[in-house]
């Protein structure tokens, strides 16, 4: 791959894998405002496997480029940004586009990474870190000495997120296959496998009382269990659909299924509360604001990892090119942590 070239990933409908396709052309320009970035980093996450179905609540239309998130160096930089910026190493959160050797973004919404941190590495920590910093400390507002129940404690944001509560003293049960008990227990996690155990009964079995939080990516009937687990006070915090992955339908649905009983939770005289996460939630209406918050706690969560309170977990890298291995690899279930595309 030249650098005077542009190669980026084609999604062009619901296909296989193997039907998403490699399309070439001229690196893009820096407008006024924007920085080209040369992608060092970009993962393979659920949504985009949900992008891939079509099932993605508000996926662009087909045909578009995937890749929610990366890690590249500047390039070059248009008019009116900082020239300190070229050569620096930085990440983004781009929802889609990604999964190319350069991208054009606004230079407002790149945040530099320390020295020391991998492309990979980081790569690991961007939209899986964000997401696991604000479950916990913008949503749940975790304490010291609190217990939290964490579904899919092996996968990309749940690898963080059981590191950060951890970090903060809190007491976690995570959920995963037996394959990943052993890692988890080294982390100061309790585990439970959801293939064999009744989750729920062996919740409450460690926990009488109830948790403090409930992290649940899963969706559908998780849901249900996850908010009746909760201890007075505590609150659920649901941020995926990973259960409908597979099934037909309105891809609306499930989510507005979750977004109803959230909405009817909260109106109960209880005192747990529910949310339904969105990383994106209020960047059309506070822009400025919602940068902000991002590089705050991105920045938190890359400090982490340079102190080593935070470890990434890499499932495997593989090139641009082999992006049909790379979802499907990513697709299996078999592994922990992130699968990540380089050039």
């Amino acid at each position: 791959m030249s650098v005077g070239e542009l190669v980026e990933v084609v999604l062009p409908g619901t296909v296989e894998p193997e039907g998403l396709e490699l399309r070439r052309g001229p690196v893009p320009t820096a407008g006024a405002g924007r920085v080209v970035v040369r992608m060092e980093a970009t993962g393979v996450s659920f949504a985009e496997q949900q992008m891939r179905r079509g099932r993605y609540y508000d996926q662009p239309p087909f045909p578009f480029v995937p890749g929610y998130d990366l890690v590249g160096t500047v390039l070059t930089a248009g008019a009116g940004v900082d020239p300190g910026l070229v050569g620096r190493r930085v990440a983004a959160l781009t929802k889609v586009g990604a999964w190319a050797s350069h991208v054009v973004l606004d230079a407002a919404d790149v945040v530099e990474v320390p020295a020391g941190i991998s492309p990979a590495a980081a790569e690991t920590a961007v939209v899986n870190g964000i997401t696991a910093w604000q479950l916990l400390h913008r949503r749940a507002r975790v304490r010291a000495g609190q217990t939290v129940l964490v579904h899919g404690a092996n996968g990309g944001v749940g690898s963080i997120l059981v590191q950060l509560a951890r970090r903060a003293r809190v007491r976690v049960i995570g959920t995963a296959s037996a394959r990943h008990h052993d890692a988890l227990r080294a982390l100061g996690v309790t585990p439970i496998d959801y293939r064999t155990e009744d989750v729920p009964a062996r919740v409450r079995e460690l926990v009488p009382a109830g948790v403090d939080a409930v992290f649940d990516h899963v969706g559908g009937r998780s849901v249900l269990d996850s908010w009746r687990l909760l201890a007075p006070g505590g609150t659920l915090v649901s941020y995926g659909t990973a259960a409908t992955r597979d099934d037909s339908g309105s891809k609306q649905w499930p989510v507005l299924k979750i977004l109803g009983r959230v909405w009817l939770w909260n109106s109960l005289p209880n005192g747990r509360r529910a949310y339904f996460f969105n990383i994106w939630a209020g960047r059309s209406l506070a822009r400025n604001r919602f940068r902000a918050r991002l590089r705050a706690d991105l920045t938190e969560v890359f400090a982490a990892m340079a102190r080593g309170e935070v470890t990434a977990t890499i499932a495997a890298e593989l090139p641009l090119a082999r992006v049909a291995e790379a979802m499907r690899l990513a697709e299996s279930g078999t592994v922990a942590g992130k699968v990540v595309l380089t050039p």
